[in-house]
């Protein structure tokens, strides 16, 4: 699972082969895992304590479209880029 980026502990990832709708990325924060909906910034399934949410929410609205682009290029060809982490 290719690692998007990582800050403050947080490490984001995404699959690559034949991930399920809606687009979302993966979080893991030590002993928590959480899959987040790009579109909505929503939590899927798992669970993040309020204030690693906080961080990933506020990351992935900067970086929405960077993780849309992502989304599609890992789908189709397996590639990605890495994305800035949060600072």
């Amino acid at each position: 699972m290719p690692e998007i980026s990582r800050f403050l502990g947080i490490i984001i990832t995404m699959y690559y082969k034949k991930e399920h709708n809606p687009p979302h990325f993966h979080v893991r924060y030590n002993e928590y895992n959480a899959e987040v909906d790009i579109e909505t910034l929503n939590v899927l399934a798992g669970k993040l304590p309020a204030k690693v949410l906080g961080l990933v929410a506020e990351w992935a609205e900067l970086h929405q479209e960077e993780l849309t682009e992502n989304w599609n290029l890992l789908q189709t060809t397996g590639n990605f880029n890495k994305i800035q982490p949060l600072v």
